[in-house]
């Protein structure tokens, strides 16, 4: 069986990067992975100014909002770290929240596929042929929970059955 998520409301909604289940990282309070995610394409540039703000955004939404304007162009190196910055927030969300880690745990060894009809590098895209690299992220950092493994600093790729 294969757990899809992506609306908050739904069965394992707090997958999500909006959820609220905010955390600890790099000396700063974090609302959610995506304010996290976001501001990460700022911070340290010419426009870290623009990475504080999304920090400090009222929503997801809106972070998620302010990280898309094309008008503030994003770290030169941003494709290169990117999947870097995703792991090291899902790695805090969800060692921050018991609940959360317990959730995961008990998906066992699904398939997990953020059901997303427009993006299709972290989740599965309309097609559902997408790359879902925040699933694969999320059934990584669950097999590293289960088994005990030390967590790396950096995500090093999973080879599942999707994408």
């Amino acid at each position: 069986m294969t757990i899809y998520f992506y609306h908050l409301k739904d069965a394992y909604g707090d997958f999500s990067n909006f959820s609220r289940h905010g955390f600890w990282l790099d000396n700063y309070y974090w609302p959610t992975v995506e304010h996290y995610y976001q501001a990460h394409k700022f911070l340290g540039t010419a426009y870290d100014a623009l990475g504080h703000r999304i920090r400090t955004a009222p929503t997801a939404r809106a972070a998620a909002e302010l990280g898309r304007d094309p008008a503030y162009p994003v770290r030169q190196d941003w494709e290169q770290v990117k999947q870097q910055v995703m792991w090291r927030a899902l790695v805090a969300k969800f060692t921050t929240h018991a609940a959360l880690r317990q959730l995961l745990l008990a998906t066992e060894e699904e398939d997990l596929v953020e059901d997303s009809p427009v993006d299709s590098y972290w989740g599965c895209g309309r097609d559902r042929q997408g790359h879902n690299y925040l699933g694969r992220q999320l059934m990584y950092l669950r097999y590293c929970l289960r088994h005990s493994i030390p967590l790396p600093n950096e995500f090093r790729g999973w080879p599942l059955s999707q994408g």
